[in-house]
């Protein structure tokens, strides 16, 4: 399993707020495909990922979805609960499988509620995701699909290590909420200049600086609002991992 500040805001928390969470963090598998939560759904848990990433998506009547952010080792699954709302308005959906670990509301609600150093990072990261989705919104309505998966590969290897994602292009598809077709014409293209290997719903970025010079501005206003608002990586020992608790 992996150490709870793998995840940045874990990461960046006073020793003294991390030291009052962690008897209550729970560790978690987090398979692909895995719904988190639905829309209206009452938050039971928060999640903290380490090596998952969580999509978040907004799904309409008639069951046509598309994503609206990202979530993976730079934050938090839930923020509706300290943003007063207590329900998420939208889908969360395991987009790459991997670990995390998740926290009862009531923890991390009342560590919010002391104000200073965690509620100022926690809204903080509300501000960054809110620009995420705000970015999302204006690039599916105005950049080509190749613009909106470029955009997508890089945001999804910012929070992974290494260049390979396992994700099929119809999954690809529901994400940007565009057909198949183009996401399949996109990628075709991005992979005969050599920029990406695609085969049996594994994709492997081969050359990341041509594939930033491909894609919109999206990405790099997403990339330096979180870079802004946020407390960059950097080792930490909190020497707490060990009160960490067993998933049941």
């Amino acid at each position: 399993m992996t150490n709870p500040c793998c995840n940045q805001l874990l990461n960046a928390l006073p020793k003294e707020a991390y030291s009052r969470i962690a008897p209550f963090l729970v560790p978690v598998e987090l398979e692909l495909g895995e719904v988190l939560y639905e829309s209206g759904d009452q938050l039971r848990h928060v999640y903290f990922p380490t090596t998952a990433i969580i999509s978040l998506l907004y799904v309409l009547e008639n069951g046509s979805s598309a994503e609206i952010a990202v979530v993976g080792n730079e934050g938090i699954l839930g923020i509706a609960l300290f943003m007063g709302g207590n329900t998420t308005p939208s889908r969360a959906v395991v987009q790459s499988k991997g670990l995390g670990y998740r926290l009862k509301p009531q923890v991390l609600l009342s560590e919010f509620h002391l104000g200073g150093p965690t509620q100022q990072l926690l809204l903080r990261y509300t501000q960054a995701l809110i620009t995420q989705m705000t970015q999302t919104a204006v690039c599916n309505r105005h950049h080509s699909v190749e613009q909106q998966l470029c955009r997508w590969l890089l945001l999804s290897l910012d929070r992974l290590e290494g260049n390979t994602l396992n994700m099929t292009q119809e999954l690809i598809a529901n994400m940007l909420g565009v057909r198949r077709e183009g996401v399949t014409e996109a990628a075709g293209r991005l992979q005969r200049e050599g920029l990406i290997q695609y085969a049996r719903g594994r994709i492997e970025v081969l050359d990341r600086p041509r594939l930033e010079a491909r894609v919109c501005e999206c990405y790099q206003v997403v990339k330096t609002e979180f870079e802004r608002l946020l407390p960059q990586p950097e080792a930490k020992d909190h020497a707490q991992s060990d009160m960490v608790t067993s998933a049941p």
